[in-house]
């Protein structure tokens, strides 16, 4: 990839973005469109972090990821802090890899 399309397409994002604030302005949104709109960050995030979880180059496959993140998810049911949140769920796949 080079970098003249990297930043052709960091200049394009930026301008749906921009293109995007002109065309909504001072208009309100309806409740419901504003609280889809709200539940989108989460929603691609939950995509990622399953796609990494539970890929493995292009085939699906379980391995000590999947143990870390169900120890991150139990320590955010938990309501852990953030930094106690990354360390188990990251130093389970550690030590799971070191054994396996």
């Amino acid at each position: 990839m080079s970098w003249a399309l990297v930043l052709a397409l960091s200049g394009a994002a930026y301008g749906l973005k921009l293109l995007g604030s002109v065309i909504v302005g001072q208009r309100t949104m309806a409740p419901a469109i504003e609280r889809c709109l709200l539940l989108i960050p989460a929603a691609l995030l939950a995509g990622l972090i399953a796609k990494d979880t539970f890929t493995v180059g292009q085939t699906i496959g379980i391995d000590a990821r999947a143990v870390g993140l169900a120890v991150a998810a139990i320590a955010t049911w938990k309501k852990l802090p953030f930094a106690v949140i990354i360390v188990l769920g990251v130093g389970t796949v550690a030590v799971i890899r070191l054994f396996v």
